[in-house]
């Protein structure tokens, strides 16, 4: 039998806080005796480990789990020992360019870092690993070793990774820890065998269509595991509410597909619908009733509004009693609804208001109710709420509030290599310069450049003008901010100055909500240059 090797590292440098390592080594070795399926593994153990060991004890053993366990400190790295005994930094871009090394030698299935702050050097090993597991923020010793002893316990009964990374998590809650979402979890779908390098020629990417959502089986989605993770969890939660926002295609829609199919996956019932057309917008009563007619449409559920709508009550009673007498007891599962591009309803002020009045009154009814516990909500939108809503009638102050932002230099250069482009970092830089992080123009401009449609070169000179691949989507903002004088001001005093600018806090909110300005303490600037050149060559005085 080919057994699965476990190595595990352990670093405590002499000036560094102690930690229990040697409790923690005991209770996996403890997990191990006391499982039935321990013959499937090996655990090797090396101690007080130098940066020079890590690289010998992984060459000399080839693990297919990697676990270390010591200090960590974000940006800075993972802590080491020194020859003296004291610590040595490793950085993640060492860590990441040696794991990248490493991949072309042997494949490490997992790698677990039980440190401080590992989420920094996960992701920069995430390219080159099939699973990886990392901390987000401090993690406690006693949270440390309960997420090893859970995470364990699962693996050696013959579970997936993904499961023991789930019950790690668990553990640590059920000890009454508060730290049971510090652990984070990173799944690599392209990452199956040792990669032998080939030719550009003769590298073959297939790739997705790059309008709409991300599918789900694309290699081209990229993680933001902090933000899957809490989504992942949430959902399960009797009567939960997730609220996505960010500006126009920063990838709701791809995240709440991708929150729907989890559910899905536990056995939930899940509906997706964006059904904000101008015919259901004429009124109340007629929006209300073509969202539960097209509910039960997409539920497979044979459609009775005229049974349970009556002239006597309201729209909002009548489609409140909808849900509650047919729609949540004709299924047996949860059923988990997905409401996309909401703020596409906001100018119709009268149905906006009560909608999202009916929204918040079902989400309150679950705390109570078991019948509405059922009901689990996820609603996304790119504006700024500015319907008026009383503080008690409102979805968008409860609930898990998740706000997607650009992607970081780790995630871009790691969209890069999944396109099969071979960059330079002086490349990644100026392609980031020009569009920054934003996962719509990354995944545009890189899609055109790895199909041999232009060179970086020729992107670089045309992104900001007419001929660019951007068109509609710049003009969709030009059109916005000709409407708002205010606006149109304050972006052009942004693009106007070479360092940031102080601008009026209203206009500032307003223009960092639609994604094209950053902050800078109290001042902002363009988010990136091809805001900065596409608007001042158009927005005229």
């Amino acid at each position: 039998m080919n057994r699965k090797k476990i190595l595990i590292l352990t670093a405590n440098p002499t000036n560094t806080q102690p930690l229990r390592l040697s409790e923690e080594v005991r209770e996996i070795k403890s997990a191990w005796e006391r499982s039935f399926k321990r013959e499937q593994f090996e655990i090797v153990v090396e101690s007080a480990v130098r940066p020079k060991e890590l690289r010998r004890a992984l060459l000399t053993h080839k693990p297919q789990i990697l676990h270390f366990s010591g200090h960590g400190s974000g940006e800075q790295g993972l802590f080491f020992m020194g020859d003296s005994g004291k610590a040595v930094l490793v950085t993640p871009d060492a860590l990441s360019r040696f794991f990248k090394a490493i991949k072309n030698i042997f494949t490490i299935e997992t790698v677990l870092l039980n440190a401080c702050y590992s989420e920094v050097q996960a992701a920069g090993i995430y390219p080159y690993i099939n699973y990886i597991i990392g901390m987000n923020q401090a993690i406690g010793d006693q949270a440390a070793i309960q997420f090893s002893i859970g995470f364990y316990d699962t693996l050696f009964n013959g579970e997936s990774i993904e499961n023991a990374f789930l019950l790690g998590r668990k553990a640590i809650e059920l000890e009454n820890i508060p730290e049971h979402l510090t652990p984070v979890f990173r799944k690599n779908n392209i990452i199956s065998a040792p990669i032998t390098p080939k030719p550009e020629s003769q590298t073959t990417v297939i790739f997705d269509n790059i309008d709409g959502q991300v599918p789900l089986n694309s290699s081209f989605y990229i993680e933001r595991p902090e933000v899957e993770n809490n989504c992942y969890e949430s959902i399960l939660q009797p009567g939960a509410l997730i609220r996505i926002k960010a500006p126009r295609k920063m990838g709701k829609t791809s995240l709440m597909s991708r929150i729907l199919h989890h559910a899905q996956q536990q056995g939930d019932r899940t509906a997706f619908l964006n059904l904000w057309s101008k015919e259901n917008l004429t009124d109340l009563n007629t929006f209300l009733q073509a969202f539960c007619a097209i509910l039960s449409e997409e539920l497979g559920v044979e459609e009775q509004i005229d049974k349970y709508w009556s002239k006597r009550l309201s729209s909002q009673i009548n489609c409140t009693n909808y849900f509650k007498k047919y729609l949540l007891k004709a299924i047996e599962t949860p059923l988990v609804l997905g409401l996309d591009d909401i703020d596409q309803i906001f100018p119709y002020t009268e149905i906006a208001q009560e909608f999202f009045a009916l929204l918040r009154a079902w989400h309150e009814n679950g705390k109570n109710q078991e019948i509405w516990q059922k009901l689990r909500l996820v609603i996304a939108h790119s504006q700024e709420v500015y319907v008026s809503l009383k503080v008690n009638q409102s979805p968008f102050n409860v609930g898990l509030s998740i706000e997607i932002g650009e992607f970081n230099p780790t995630q871009i250069q790691e969209l890069i290599q999944r396109h099969g482009l071979n960059w330079s970092e002086a490349e990644m830089k100026q392609l980031k310069a020009m569009i920054d992080g934003h996962p719509y123009l990354l995944r545009t401009a890189l899609y055109h450049i790895a199909k041999g449609n232009l060179t970086l070169e020729q992107f670089l000179e045309i992104a900001p003008t007419d001929e660019g691949l951007f068109g509609d989507f710049l003009y969709h903002y030009l059109l916005l901010l000709e409407d708002d004088k205010l606006l149109k001001i304050a972006m052009q005093k942004v693009i106007n100055s070479d360092v940031p600018v102080k601008i009026d806090s209203v206009q500032a909110f307003k223009l960092r909500s639609m994604g094209l300005i950053e902050s800078k303490g109290n001042e902002v600037q363009s988010l990136c240059n091809l805001y900065r050149l596409y608007f001042q060559e158009r927005l005229s005085d």
